[in-house]
């Protein structure tokens, strides 16, 4: 895919590199979060996380309702900030980070404006970043073909399904080719058969890109199926309870009937329960 935009990169060569050492994508060392501290409504939503997740990782963050999932999201997406620990992603503060666009985020809602087309919803973190117009047509139109929604190009939110209004939000956040994906369980409202498939989409969209991906969701068989790594965290206050390798090779519709795929799902489900 080619970059039209001002001062981007293809090579993603600006990731904090050290001596051609790139560094991992996201770098946690005892992390704590503390809501309204010392007040009586004082919450304490993360204690002492560390995580480590390498460039090019697909990694799901799971755990209990309540237990802080979406706030670590947050803390990487420097949206609200550590009460304690560092907080880096590639190799810079998640501010500076923030600041580089060296991530986007994607929620459960698509959060498309109904009164601009498909095109020109993709095209606006280009147009709020100063790409001409015609670069941001290109641009738009090379991450259409990247979700397989071309011929939807002049149709409205209104007239898509919900999964396909996700695929262009997808696209809209991969438009300025950050290199880290923030996913905030953006598949929870759609249905199954729809979510397997958007689970699939997802799936080849990393495969293509090698963007790395941070994934919330509640589903231990979706974050087995989508994940290189799956952190089990605790009930609050939130803490990384397990990292769990999930070697599965190329997934496809046969690996939800692998014995390997249930091996793992039941050791996840094992690492939510010892968290308690």
């Amino acid at each position: 895919m080619s970059d039209a935009g001002p001062d981007m990169n293809d090579d993603m060569s600006d990731t904090g590199a050290v001596d051609g050492v790139q560094p991992p994508a996201v770098e946690i060392r005892g992390a704590s979060k503390i809501f309204n501290p010392g007040r009586h409504n004082e919450v304490k939503a993360l204690e002492d996380i560390d995580l480590h997740i390498d460039q090019g990782d697909f990694v799901t963050l799971i755990g209990p309702s309540g237990c802080g999932k979406s706030t670590l999201l947050r803390l990487i997406a420097a949206l609200v900030d550590a009460s304690d620990g560092t907080v880096l992603v590639n190799g810079k503060t998640a501010d500076a980070a923030r600041l580089d666009r060296d991530y986007s985020m994607v929620f459960q809602r698509a959060g498309l404006f109904d009164w601009r087309n498909v095109s020109r919803n993709i095209e606006l973190p280009l147009e709020l970043m100063g790409w001409k117009a015609a670069d941001r047509r290109r641009r738009s139109a090379e991450m259409l073909e990247l979700v397989k929604l071309t011929e939807f190009a002049r149709h409205h939110p209104a007239e898509l399904s919900g999964g396909m209004q996700q695929r262009i939000a997808i696209a809209r956040a991969m438009s300025f080719h950050p290199q880290l994906l923030l996913m905030d369980e953006p598949f929870g409202a759609l249905d199954e058969m729809t979510r397997e498939h958007m689970q699939n989409e997802l799936l080849r969209i990393w495969s293509e890109t090698q963007i790395t991906v941070v994934f919330v969701t509640h589903s231990i068989p979706e974050a087995v199926f989508l994940s290189t790594k799956v952190a089990v965290m605790s009930p609050r206050p939130g803490r990384i309870a397990a990292v769990i390798d999930n070697g599965l090779g190329p997934r496809t519709d046969a690996t939800r009937d692998d014995p390997a795929f249930f091996s793992n799902v039941t050791a996840v489900r094992d690492a939510l329960r010892g968290g308690h």
